[in-house]
């Protein structure tokens, strides 16, 4: 490890600033389509099959488009592909605010522009992480990748609660659309971000563009084991989606819709907080350190929530939870950037997120059996438990990986 020379107070980068700005405008309208696409699959009709047809292909999409871009993107350009994935956000936009099949709202959910998650969404998300890493370095590295996911949380919950501007116009208005043809905010929006990220200067660029599609060599089996791991700890949070927790709380405290958003708002607040508070402490302890050693307890209190006597014990235990369970996010996508050749970026990001996306979707049904078989906050119990494992396992298989001695920060 070496010491930092440079001013701590240091602004980020132009590119990195770009980067942050559309981020912001694209998880604002994924905060509002998450809340909206519900709503409107239901006011079209659909049947539960069908419902999971278009859900099951958001998240496809996400995984195909992911792959395709830590395989593809360096040789073709970052930035081109970049923005090319917000044009076609601009036109599932479009699409998803006036198409009523089921099966066209499904194919153009496959482009993997589409997403529900604000914070790590798919193949931006992979493009995103590599030109950062490639534009920043050690301790403004760190705090750039903290400054980039909560702004992420917070735009995102700026868009969730967006979502109730259809329903107040309606109120005031008889003529004002329908919750469907509001999809049209994300055009203007992803137009914006593509024009920022098509100001991008050539330095978030591959090294060398212009060699055969990217693949990981000298650091496939690090990115392997991580990737495996990844797909653990994201396998186990599918157990508590958002979803179920506010249907645990309902269930089991008779809790309001009302006081459910209160609870959600509450710790996208501390979520926020969390990612910023992520890089000081890394930079302080190291970035395994704080990824284990933040998460490790936060699963303590997720799987204690399931034994919660009351409401306010149960949104005490949430809300602790919540305040470090997001701090291993930044942290762990710089420890994958700072790990690998900068040259296999891209080609990292893409197989790490990757493999979060794909093994999401089997943990929820298996919630549901849980819940209703064995008890009603068994789920608590069993991500708790999977994501805890994940720790121990993460920090004994790496605590002892060197990273380069470039990073400014330890490992």
């Amino acid at each position: 490890m070496t010491t930092v020379s440079d001013d701590p107070r240091r602004r980020l980068s132009s590119d990195a600033r770009r980067v942050v700005l559309a981020q912001a405008l694209r998880a604002g309208v994924y905060g509002f389509g998450s809340v909206l696409l519900g709503a409107t699959l239901d006011s079209l009709g659909f049947s539960a099959g069908e419902t999971g047809l278009v859900l099951g292909a958001v998240v496809g999409g996400t995984v195909v488009a992911s792959l395709a871009v830590g395989r593809w993107s360096d040789r073709w350009g970052r930035r081109r592909s970049y923005v090319t994935l917000y044009v076609l956000l601009a036109f599932t936009g479009v699409v998803f605010a006036v198409a009523s099949s089921p099966w066209m709202l499904a194919m153009v959910a496959l482009t993997g522009a589409l997403s529900t998650e604000v914070v790590e969404s798919g193949p931006f998300t992979s493009l995103e992480q590599a030109m950062l890493a490639s534009d920043l370095a050690g301790r403004e590295r760190l705090r750039g990748f903290s400054l980039y996911n909560a702004v992420a949380a917070a735009c995102g919950s700026l868009g969730a609660l967006a979502a109730v501007v259809p329903g107040w116009a309606r109120e005031i208005w008889t003529d004002a659309p329908t919750d469907q043809r509001w999809f049209l905010v994300f055009v203007p929006a992803a137009l914006a971000g593509a024009t920022v990220a098509g100001s991008l200067s050539p330095r978030v660029e591959a090294d060398r563009p212009h060699v055969p599609p990217r693949r990981l060599r000298a650091s496939r089996p690090a990115i392997a084991r991580l990737a495996g791991l990844f797909a653990v700890d994201s396998f186990g949070g599918g157990f508590t989606v958002q979803s179920f927790i506010a249907f645990w709380l309902h269930r089991r405290f008779g809790a309001s819709t009302a006081e459910i958003g209160v609870v959600f708002a509450a710790m996208g607040m501390l979520q926020t907080g969390s990612f910023l508070a992520a890089g000081r402490l890394a930079e302080r302890f190291g970035l395994l350190r704080t990824m284990v050693f933040t998460h490790l307890p936060s699963n303590l209190l997720l799987g204690a929530v399931a034994f919660a006597p009351g409401f306010g014990v149960a949104i005490a235990l949430l809300l602790a939870r919540t305040a470090l369970s997001q701090m291993d996010v930044p942290t762990r996508q710089v420890y994958v950037m700072t790990l690998v050749d900068p040259n296999e970026r891209t080609a990292a990001a893409a197989t790490t997120n990757t493999a979060r996306y794909a093994v999401r979707p089997f943990a929820p049904p298996l919630a549901g059996a849980a819940a209703s078989s064995i008890a009603l906050g068994a789920p608590f119990v069993i991500a708790g438990a999977i994501k805890a494992a994940y720790d121990l396992v993460l920090w004994r298989s790496f605590a002892t990986v060197p990273v380069p001695d470039d990073s400014e920060v330890p490992a």
